[in-house]
């Protein structure tokens, strides 16, 4: 027979939580020890189903297939806004469901560390609290997913902001998928910390973790060469700087006009020397303009490549290594690897030609090749390997 189970809804609490709201100063006091008498009582709470927070995505059959960001914006928009009412109710949801969590952590003797990928989460079966492999208590995994349900409910009602706020960063250079990937990400943080009793718009709050994410992701991969942080704040000064006082400013104008060090000014003007991939078309969003491979490879019939843009072949580098040889030790080398002969020679045959035992000829052809691991040499058949 299946024990009944013990369950509050989300109305239940909210007007429970209503009652302690009007004393922020003794709320979480208060929450706490409710929070504590639910998780003994064996009591659950009866989390939303995220289709009531999603309508329905019209697909029209015969529109083309759209790319994964209007997808996702398409997705993003069906997704009900809550209102200031709507996310103070919410944000005291998730407050009482870490206090129950942070308990049951306590009655379990762990740390929030210890469930690291040891408790499962699917928002479409949240009910199914623990794989079959999982040796925590159930009601652990329990609390643990009540509160990951609630942060994950706020952060989808909020992920319009996600998009609305890459604006002002996707002309960067960065990919906006990985800006709205990175964004979404901050809006979990911007859930942790977001505290109801100050009464702002959980928006408000939210817009500034945002911008701290799309920063550190451009500082990060904004440039193919990573350029430390300081650096990238005073190219930006030194732009400002350069548009004010024209292409052709010294570096004393500019570290005057910028408020800068004349060192700094002359670093910052190095690191910001972009780079271009070889590849790349001269127009943008033209791949039939060419690129600069065309233009550094010279014309012959057997491609754009030529052995005479090589500062060292790989012929050159071989015969500097050949030469820091013996006699012998060339003569192995030329045999084994078949250089400037038929084919390559195997070690009984080069030790029969020799005259001497395959153990020599094998040390005979150790000790060569340490000679020749040259700076040269490596830097000619870098390109072959």
């Amino acid at each position: 027979m299946t024990a009944t189970r013990n369950v509050k809804t989300l109305a239940d609490l909210d007007r429970l939580l209503d009652r302690y709201a009007d004393d922020h100063e003794g709320f979480t006091a208060k929450a706490k020890r409710r929070a504590q008498e639910w998780n003994r009582q064996g009591i659950e709470l009866e989390l939303t189903d995220p289709s009531s927070w999603r309508a329905p995505l019209a697909l029209d059959p015969a529109a083309r297939v759209a790319s994964i960001e209007e997808q996702l914006r398409a997705e993003i928009e069906t997704i009900t806004i809550m209102d200031r009412v709507e996310e103070a109710q919410h944000a005291r949801r998730i407050e009482f469901a870490r206090l129950r969590l942070e308990h049951a952590l306590s009655r379990a003797g762990l740390a929030s560390e210890d469930l690291d990928g040891r408790v499962t989460y699917d928002p479409t079966t949240y009910r199914d609290v623990c794989p079959d492999s999982c040796d925590l208590p159930e009601d652990l995994c329990r609390r643990w997913v009540e509160l990951h349900h609630l942060r994950t409910e706020l952060v989808e009602r909020n992920l319009y902001l996600a998009i609305i706020n890459v604006e002002r960063y996707a002309h960067l250079g960065v990919s906006r998928l990985d800006l709205i990937q990175e964004g979404s990400a901050a809006l979990f943080r911007a859930v942790d910390g977001f505290d109801w009793r100050r009464g702002l718009l959980f928006r408000t709050y939210a817009v500034h973790w945002l911008n701290q994410a799309y920063r550190s992701y451009l500082y990060n991969n904004g440039q193919t060469v990573r350029v430390p942080v300081y650096l990238q704040k005073a190219m930006k000064h030194v732009r400002s700087a350069q548009d004010k006082l024209g292409p052709d400013a010294s570096v004393a104008e500019i570290a005057g006009a910028a408020d800068l060090g004349e060192h700094l000014v002359e670093s910052a003007l190095a690191a910001s020397r972009s780079t271009l991939s070889i590849d790349s078309p001269f127009s943008a969003g033209d791949d039939a303009s060419g690129g600069l491979a065309e233009v550094l490879g010279q014309a012959d019939d057997t491609g754009v490549y030529s052995t005479d843009m090589e500062e060292v072949t790989l012929e050159d580098g071989i015969q500097d290594a050949m030469g820091r040889l013996s006699e012998r030790e060339r003569y192995v080398i030329e045999m084994r690897f078949g250089i400037g002969r038929e084919r390559e020679y195997t070690l009984s045959e080069v030790a029969k030609e020799l005259g001497v035992s395959l153990e020599r000829v094998r040390q005979i052809q150790v000790r060569a090749i340490a000679k020749m691991k040259t700076p040269c040499l490596r830097k000619a058949i870098d390109p072959f390997l």
